[in-house]
């Protein structure tokens, strides 16, 4: 058996919100877009990484995942971000800090997800 990759769903009560996290803040960009569409959703892709992002009120509200980046560069990213979107900081990790399991590791967050950055 066989996989090429794990994209999740991602549910946002306004999927904008989404886009700022993702697409201005880590630099995903639209692969493919249904952002006009009566239920919005737009597939964002970095990297051999995608991500769905969908407008759904009802599951944003019983979903808040949380995912890790795992990069070789995270202080790159830190500086990157904490100067670009330091709003996003999550404020129980918002520098980067090596964790008791030995991994660096900075987390993001809005009001929907938490994205935990990580370098081993």
């Amino acid at each position: 058996m066989t996989f090429e990759q794990l994209v999740p769903n991602v549910y946002y009560v306004n999927i904008r919100d989404g886009l700022k996290m993702f697409s201005d803040c880590l630099g995903f960009v639209i692969g493919h877009s249904e952002l006009e569409a009566e239920e919005p959703f737009c597939v964002l892709n970095k990297d051999g990484l995608s991500i769905y992002l969908f407008e759904h009120v009802a599951l944003a509200k019983e979903h808040n995942p949380e995912f890790r980046l795992v990069t070789k560069n995270i202080e790159m990213i830190y500086e990157k971000v904490s100067l670009s979107h330091p709003e996003f900081l999550h404020p129980n990790l918002k520098q980067v800090t090596i964790r008791p399991w030995g991994a660096k590791e900075f987390a993001l967050r809005d009001e929907q997800v938490c994205i935990i950055i990580q370098q081993w």
